[in-house]
């Protein structure tokens, strides 16, 4: 079995991605990672290529006049994937603030190899963890999705699809296996300066200049306080995390059983946690 994994990146540095974990995390499973980094203003390209010789660079532009649902990172997704090794039975798709945790390795390996003859399956879903303001907590609203998939078959009819939060092939939702396994996701987790340039310049993507200044002021700190609802973590995180962690320079912290919820959002959110039912959620797939 041969396993690629694919990611893009532009402007780690300067926007504190944790893109090095989030590659290095995959890395075990993964017989090369292919990485579309694009034209940055920073040195994301030689710190891309010092992770590994398994990693691959794929050098790439983004067209930033693509400022309408994100979809220019569905464009460098796909420019990664479509760049993989052809012999590729799986692709492990990372995002730049997305990393495994290596309790989760041998279960996916074990799913890859089970469903790898069966050709019907196009990917495999994964369960999420957000991580909200540190490390310490994780967003547990209906802000956030709950699974999506990672792992696709090499099947280049396979798109990336919208701002690359999912896949579609031929236009359809794709078929999946969920597997017992997570993805961490940290980002909303860095210091608050720097989570205010990640959201500005995020935020290019979707809208027009004039709307990111009426909202965001690139002198001030992010405001961490206005999440609706988050819980406390209770667990371990990912190896590759470790010093990142240790180098946290910023405090954050909120009583969780604060809550600021509209009616109907409060409503929702004590049916699912009693239910385990989220009504009327958005999935990226099919089953």
């Amino acid at each position: 079995m041969y396993v690629s994994g694919f990611s893009f990146i532009r402007n780690a540095i300067k926007l504190d991605y944790p893109v090095v974990e989030a590659i290095r995390s995959i890395l075990p499973l993964c017989d090369e990672v292919v990485v579309a980094v694009g034209v940055s203003e920073d040195e994301t390209r030689e710190l891309i290529s010092g992770i590994d010789p398994k990693v691959r660079i794929v050098d790439t532009e983004w067209d930033l006049s693509l400022r309408e649902g994100g979809r220019v990172l569905a464009i460098e997704t796909d420019k990664a994937f479509d760049a993989i090794n052809s012999a590729a039975d799986w692709c492990f798709y990372i995002q730049g603030d997305e990393c495994l945790h290596e309790k989760y390795i041998p279960g996916i390996r074990s799913a890859m190899e089970k469903w790898k003859d069966e050709k019907e399956i196009d990917g495999l879903l994964f369960r999420y963890k957000h991580f909200y303001g540190s490390y310490d907590f994780i967003g547990d609203s209906r802000t956030w999705y709950r699974n999506e998939i990672r792992v696709i078959r090499n099947n280049k009819e396979i798109r990336s699809y919208k701002d690359a939060q999912g896949f579609r092939i031929n236009g359809k939702k794709l078929k999946v296996k969920e597997i017992d396994a997570e993805i961490y996701h940290y980002g909303w987790v860095r210091h608050p300066r720097h989570m205010m340039a990640k959201s500005l310049e995020a935020n290019r993507y979707w809208h027009d200049d004039r709307w990111i200044e009426e909202r965001f002021d690139p002198d001030k700190d992010f405001d961490y306080s206005q999440i609706d609802s988050i819980k406390k973590f209770e667990g371990t995180h990912p190896e590759v995390m470790k010093e990142r962690i240790e180098r946290m320079n910023w405090s954050f912290s909120r009583d969780p059983s604060v809550k600021k919820f509209r009616l109907k959002s409060a409503v929702l959110y004590y049916i699912e946690k009693w239910t385990g039912w989220r009504v009327g959620e958005n999935k990226n797939y099919r089953f």
